[in-house]
């Protein structure tokens, strides 16, 4: 590995120097921060972070390698990825190569050596911000490019990452029966998720029609995570709302967004996203607590429905930061779950027409496994049996 110097550059000045240890040049992009301990590769690989540079949080990462099988998607979208330590040799019977030579022919433009403590303390103070990274490249340079990188606010970044056509992806075994995926930029665990319960999956792109997805003639609908606003997805948004009534629907992620957009909420950007494997949310039947695996930067606000302003929070997190359910073109929705680090929306649920998302990806890849069960409750939205 030829170790290059390397250095990183923020919107708002801040200069941050250590050493390339991916692919030559320079990338620019919104730098977020990542706090899970483990599941690199799965991060790098998850399509919702396209046109975004990822800063991990724990200290060494790379020590376990890479394999093809936690690949979420066939080429990582990040635009960059940031560590404090790079392990200098990993070591995993399942590894299949070492995680600088991974970023290297993925072309990936990755920093070790930086003070990612700083860093991700920049981004908590000043909020989500483009960067600019690189070797071979003076300060200046960075920070002319970093200023000129557009903000994610309006961008339709699943353009970018959703399926060009439709294509299947059979049951394991016995098909109890068949699903349309809506691709935003779907991570591959969900549809292993999927097709381990019995469900034949048909995906399609983010723009297909209410008519070639009822089409397919599907027990239900799913609506997948993916990066960017979910605001300039109107033809999505519009295609859900026809759905609405006919077909079951399960958004996670972008897709939460999209359908809290089609009961006519409205959206917003969050200050530094939700971005790890270890965010607690309540759930608001039992109160119970899940940890789950977080990475988007925008959330439904349910109070654009109820024409009063969203509340500012005030010491710890309680129910009074979420209306206890709202009215819609659809009849009402009640908020399911909430994020307990800063009261926002992480659920809703539809009491007329069969439809309910979840902000956050409960096929942990990475992260814990505590909303594997929302699947099932999709099966049983759909009045099928799972085939496990």
């Amino acid at each position: 590995m030829i170790v290059r110097p390397g250095l990183l550059v923020t919107a708002d000045g801040a200069v941050f120097r250590g050493r390339s240890v991916g692919a030559p040049g320079v990338a620019t992009g919104e730098a977020v921060f990542n706090t899970s301990m483990t599941g690199y590769q799965e991060i790098l690989s998850d399509p919702s972070y396209a046109g975004q540079v990822v800063v991990m949080t724990a200290a060494h990462i790379g020590n376990y390698g890479v394999t093809p099988f936690d690949a979420q998607s066939s080429h990582p979208p990040a635009r960059g990825f940031v560590m404090r330590s790079l392990s200098g040799r990993h070591s995993n019977w399942r590894a299949e190569g070492s995680l600088a030579s991974y970023l290297d022919t993925a072309g990936v433009v990755a920093l070790s050596d930086i003070d990612t403590r700083r860093l991700t303390r920049h981004i908590r103070t000043h909020g989500s911000m483009p960067v600019a990274l690189g070797s071979d490249v003076d300060d200046a340079e960075l920070a002319r490019l970093a200023v000129a990188a557009p903000d994610m606010t309006g961008l339709d970044l699943a353009a970018s990452v959703t399926t060009s056509e439709p294509y299947p992806s059979p049951a394991d075994g016995d098909a109890v029966g068949s699903v349309v995926a809506i691709d935003l930029g779907m991570k591959r665990d969900i549809l292993r998720q999927l097709n381990s319960r019995g469900l034949d999956i048909t995906v399609v792109p983010a723009t297909a029609t209410p008519a070639e997805i009822e089409g397919y003639r599907p027990n239900g609908v799913f609506v997948s995570n993916g990066p960017g606003d979910p605001e300039p997805l109107e033809r999505t948004t519009t295609t859900l709302r026809s759905l609405l009534g006919k077909v079951p629907v399960f958004g996670i992620c972008l897709g939460h967004q999209v359908l809290g957009r089609a009961f006519g909420a409205e959206t917003f950007k969050l200050p530094f996203g939700h971005h790890g494997g270890n965010h607690p949310v309540r759930r608001l039947a039992d109160g119970s607590v899940e940890i789950t695996a977080q990475n988007h930067g925008f959330a439904v606000d349910p109070w654009s429905l109820t024409g009063r302003e969203r509340p500012a929070r005030e010491g710890l997190v309680d129910d009074g930061l979420l209306p206890e359910r709202v009215s819609t073109p659809f009849g009402p929705v009640v908020p399911t779950h909430q994020n307990l680090n800063d009261g926002t929306l992480e659920g809703i649920r539809a009491m007329d027409v069969p439809a309910f998302s979840v902000q956050y990806h409960p096929e942990a890849a990475p992260g814990p496994s505590d909303a594997n069960y929302l699947f099932d409750d999709f099966l049983e939205l759909m009045g099928l049996k799972n085939a496990r």
